[in-house]
């Protein structure tokens, strides 16, 4: 009986989100094709640094633990990768103990098409035309930061994910920010107090999030090893649309911060996100300071 990946969360993740491969990537782009495959085979038996999105994706497979007769997390490593260079990740993935034993490896063609195939909930990658392409193709995507600040502790003990995001054109669409932008906050106030009671067009995370609320109800209340947050620059009144929302989509949201233009940064640091994921470049380039962070291209249509 063939495995069915419907009934798990399932991440998709490129292997310069998993792992540093910032070096080799350089080589790629400096030296070409070739010579980068020439390196990934000479260094095969060299375990590679961990990525940004390597504590997130160790958690998630923890969650795995909780339910030894049924999965609910899948990784699956979507990369450019050939059969034959794929070797030095899957040796890495061996070394740190992670539960990943599915792949698409595409010589340099398109993942998009793949993702669907995978019943992909959640696609992370450094390159930013796969993440459009899967935007476009209607998965949460988000184009991951692999520069940044901060360490990865590997001995560190993840009893508790905590994802953090944006709101306007990421768990919601982009119509109300456009209102912003054309018509200023006057404007915009005006339109989401008028609007209070109608919920928001969903955007591109809004599956992800209903997902992710409905594997929090998996587990007893007080030990849930997954908690969200909605970290927006909405204040009141623009509060009140977001929250009716999210009661009209039966969802959890664990705690949610309405900055009004305060810098995102810290809230995302105390929060402590394993990912924080956002539209706008200047928000993601300085969380990615803090938190691992990635940003979601997205434009609705129209």
């Amino acid at each position: 009986m063939a495995y069915d990946l419907s009934n798990c969360l399932v991440v998709g993740i490129s292997s310069r989100a998993l792992f540093d491969l910032e070096r080799e990537n350089q080589i790629f782009e400096r030296d070409g094709v070739e010579a980068y495959c020439a390196y990934q085979r000479e260094h095969e038996k060299e375990i590679l640094p961990p990525g940004s999105g390597f504590q997130l994706i160790k958690a998630l497979l923890n969650i795995n633990t909780f339910f030894p007769e049924s999965r609910r997390v899948e990784i699956i490593i979507m990369s450019h990768n050939s059969p034959d260079t794929s070797l030095r990740i899957f040796h890495s993935i061996s070394h740190y103990g992670l539960d990943i034993s599915r792949a698409a490896l595409t010589s340099g063609a398109h993942l998009a098409p793949y993702l669907e195939a995978f019943k992909t909930d959640l696609f992370l990658s450094a390159d930013e035309q796969d993440v459009q392409q899967a935007i476009d193709s209607n998965i949460a995507a988000g184009l991951i930061c692999t520069h940044s600040n901060y360490s990865v502790d590997l001995t560190q003990d993840i009893s508790q994910i905590r994802i953090a995001f944006d709101g306007d054109a990421v768990l919601f669409s982009d119509d109300s920010e456009k209102i912003y932008q054309s018509q200023g906050l006057e404007a915009f106030a005006a339109h989401e107090a008028k609007n209070a009671q109608s919920p928001l067009p969903e955007g591109p995370f809004a599956k992800l999030l209903k997902t992710l609320s409905m594997l929090q109800q998996s587990f007893p209340k007080d030990s849930v090893p997954i908690r969200t947050a909605l970290v927006t620059a909405r204040n009141a009144p623009a509060h009140e649309r977001v929250i009716r929302t999210f009661r009209s989509w039966d969802v959890r949201v664990d705690e949610a911060f309405f900055l009004g233009g305060v810098e995102k940064s810290a809230v995302l640091k105390a929060f402590g996100a394993h990912i924080f994921f956002d539209d706008q470049p200047t928000h993601i380039d300085r969380a990615s300071q803090v938190v691992p962070s990635a940003r979601v291209p997205y434009k609705s249509p129209g």
